[in-house]
């Protein structure tokens, strides 16, 4: 289980890493242009808050999966990132409009890879916790 969890932690830094192409991928310069300064500031210092804050999830799994799974604050943390990557499942089935990924290849595929992937990580997650 602890190679699962250092695995888990490397696509963890991967995916925030792949935040720093966002504003070009996602044409904020032209897309946020219509909301205020504050809005559209507050867009991009969050953006920049997630990818670290996932980040440091991914480099707390790399560096201690041990502790993680054996002792008891570990499986503490353990449960809130369970329960953080269970919601975040939630809101990528039910709170995202279908219409962002339905009939598009490319959308659809990352949809279905990164639903896998919360329902991989909250019950590895939440797995350690009740074990």
């Amino acid at each position: 289980m602890s190679l699962q969890i250092q695995i888990i932690g490397v696509l963890l830094m991967l995916l925030a890493l792949i935040h720093i192409g966002f504003p070009k991928y996602f044409k904020w310069k032209l897309e946020l242009k219509s909301l205020s300064l504050i809005n559209s500031q507050m867009m991009t210092t969050h953006t920049f808050f997630i990818a670290l804050t996932v980040f440091l999830m991914g480099l707390l799994c790399v560096t201690s999966s041990t502790e993680l799974i054996e002792t008891t604050l570990g499986k503490k943390i353990s449960l809130g990132l369970g329960i953080f990557w269970l919601i975040r499942l939630f809101f990528q089935m039910f709170v995202y409009s279908s219409l962002l990924w339905k009939g598009k290849k490319f959308e659809t595929t990352m949809h279905i890879l990164f639903t896998l992937f919360w329902v991989y990580m909250s019950s590895l997650f939440l797995i350690i916790y009740f074990k």
